[in-house]
Parts: C-alpha cells; sequence; structure tokens
C-alpha cells in the first residue's frame, strides 16, 4: 500500500511475511533476551525452528512460529 505525503512523494509498505526466517539473534533482539535464552526455548520444544544448511547447523525461526510463541507466552 502506498500511503501520499504531503509534498506529493508516496511511502510504500512491505506486507509482513509470516514465512520469513529469523536468525536466533533476531529473535533475541526481538524479544530482549540472550541468544542462549531463544535456544533454549527451541531445545524445549517452546518455539518451532528449522535448522538449515548441510551440516544443520544453521537455525531459524519462522516469524509466525515467533509470533505464536509470544503470543503463548507473553506475560
Amino acid at each position: 500500500m502506498a500511503q501520499k505525503l504531503a509534498n506529493g512523494g508516496a511511502v510504500f509498505r512491505r506486507k509482513e511475511d509470516p514465512d520469513k526466517l529469523l536468525t536466533v539473534s533476531e529473535v533475541a533482539e526481538l524479544d530482549r533476551c540472550s541468544e542462549k535464552t531463544v535456544r533454549r526455548a527451541i531445545d524445549a520444544g517452546l518455539l518451532n525452528a528449522t535448522r538449515i544448511g548441510v551440516n544443520g547447523r544453521l537455525v531459524r525461526v519462522k516469524k509466525a512460529d515467533h509470533a505464536a510463541y509470544r503470543a503463548a507466552f507473553s506475560g
């Protein structure tokens, strides 16, 4: 969607992509916690994550899964 500005320009906003993959670091930043806390939530099965790469070493979290985790565990 474009929003008209007073000076005739336009601001375009991207639609949020629920399938966007976030890194553990990005999730930690959004939740204002440590990466270790995010990894613990993943290991405990509280936060769904996907392992990618040749050896599956890279961990990514779908934005939709992060939103569901936040909704379930927000105080």
